[in-house]
């Protein structure tokens, strides 16, 4: 059977320049297969821009957390910055982003694979790629929150903008690191999942990550332009490769985990 090629992309968070390289890249690949998993908004200056065209050109869109939190009516934490992402995108799409779904599942050349966006059991937590052995058998488990379907083989997530790739125990867990947002290298990520779909068959797979440049001056000139609030954040992180939680708390960022 033929193999076939499916692009996982994830944490968007409003930079449409970005989102635009990476689809036009995955477009020149032939790829016709796009699974998103979460965090279109915030950060960035262009969330309903970046729902629109992932609404478009998406097969599966999945909940992240800033997905979740962001257009939340009870939401407790708010400043400047919050209200400003939230009035940028329309209502209908705050009725979109909370009732998207939390996970997707598939078979993929005889593995049962399973997308979500943060960890098996709320998109809130967050494991980061020097997880421990719990954390790590934690993310193949079947919670209430992925529903009681096979136990998947092979898990892909997205939420720390910190691409990796682990395997153990004859299960393999991936992060596809962040389109819109990466840390650890600022260049946008996403990954290719290849194999034949939905045979429960052994066969050929792979995973890839592809970075792909663009031109992220451009990016911020835009937030600039429609007077996004922590325009300095949003540098320090796409230019300067320093999560703003280190330049607003005034400390100096050396690796980029604990």
């Amino acid at each position: 059977m033929p193999l076939e090629r499916i692009a996982l992309i994830s944490d968007v968070h409003g930079n449409l320049t970005a989102l635009e390289a990476v689809l036009a890249d995955i477009e020149s690949r032939g790829i016709r297969r796009i699974f998103n998993l979460g965090d279109y908004v915030g950060k960035g200056p262009r969330g309903r821009a970046v729902i629109d065209r992932c609404q478009e050109v998406c097969e599966v869109n999945i909940l992240g957390n800033w997905d979740d939190f962001l257009p939340d009516p009870n939401r407790t934490y708010d400043n400047e910055a919050m209200r400003w992402w939230k009035n940028e995108l329309r209502e209908d799409q705050w009725t979109w982003l909370r009732t998207l779904p939390f996970c997707h599942d598939f078979v993929l050349s005889g593995r049962q694979i399973r997308l979500f966006h943060a960890s098996a059991g709320t998109v809130h937590h967050r494991v980061r790629f020097d997880h421990d052995e719990r954390e790590f058998l934690g993310m193949f488990e079947n919670t209430e929150a992925t529903g009681d379907g096979p136990v998947p083989t092979v898990v892909g997530y997205g939420d720390t903008h910190d691409a990796f790739y682990e395997v153990d125990l004859d299960r393999t867990l991936f992060n596809t690191g962040s389109v819109g947002n990466s840390l650890g290298e600022t260049t946008p990520v996403y990954v290719i999942l290849e194999g034949v779909p939905d045979s429960p068959t052994p066969a050929p797979f792979s995973i890839q990550f592809v970075r792909v440049p663009y031109d992220a001056a451009a990016e911020l000139e835009i937030a600039r332009t429609l007077g996004m609030p922590e325009l300095a954040g949003y540098e320090s992180e796409l230019i300067h490769n320093t999560y703003r939680g280190d330049l607003y708390n005034n400390t100096t960022p050396t690796y980029h985990r604990p």
